[in-house]
């Protein structure tokens, strides 16, 4: 009986030592991600061969502005077809990202204050029923990484069955940092 327990005790401090090895040497090889000092502006990180950041460090404190889900301006009210209406993905995309620009300068923020988005794509008919990520990546193209705006934010792309107006291929939220130095009344 006294050699089982003794067996079981051995295995268990293998065991044990074994992960608290992998563990120092996962964290040996492993970058430290952290920011060792405060920052104060948003850090992004990411493959600089990426059009947007896997993650944004934010300063303490940080105040932010945030929209509601945005969604495209009509074209067309009388228009027979959605995207007589609307546009494409990528014509909404733009309309949409045209619209959270002009919220941003309401607040004294513009696009390159823009640290995530999150967006909603529905099915385009004309698509085969397929989500039209492409055009989506055409619109963020014409406002993110860039020479006018370097900013690559970090952004969550999500298919959904469907929008509140069925017109909607795509709506949008955004997350902006006003910069350290902004004035605050």
């Amino acid at each position: 009986m006294k050699l089982k327990r003794k067996v079981k005790i051995a295995v268990f401090t293998v065991v044990i030592s074994s992960l608290a090895a992998t563990a120092s040497v996962y964290a040996a090889i492993t970058p430290h991600k952290y920011p060792l000092t405060p920052i104060n502006e948003p850090e992004f990180y990411g493959s600089p061969q990426s059009s947007i950041s896997s993650a944004v460090a934010m300063p303490a404190g940080t105040a932010t502005f945030e929209t509601s889900g945005t969604t495209p301006a009509v074209i067309n009210k009388d228009g027979k077809t959605i995207y007589e209406r609307y546009g494409d993905t990528e014509a909404q995309g733009t309309s949409i990202l045209q619209n959270i620009e002009k919220q941003l300068k309401e607040q004294g923020l513009s696009m390159k204050d823009v640290t995530y988005l999150r967006v909603y794509i529905a099915p385009d008919a004309a698509k085969e029923g397929k989500f039209d990520f492409d055009g989506w990546f055409k619109a963020y193209a014409k406002y993110f990484n860039t020479k006018t705006n370097p900013t690559k934010t970090a952004r969550s792309t999500v298919g959904v069955a469907g929008l509140v107006n069925a017109d909607w291929l795509i709506e949008i939220e955004a997350v902006a940092a006003y910069p350290s130095n902004h004035n605050q009344d």
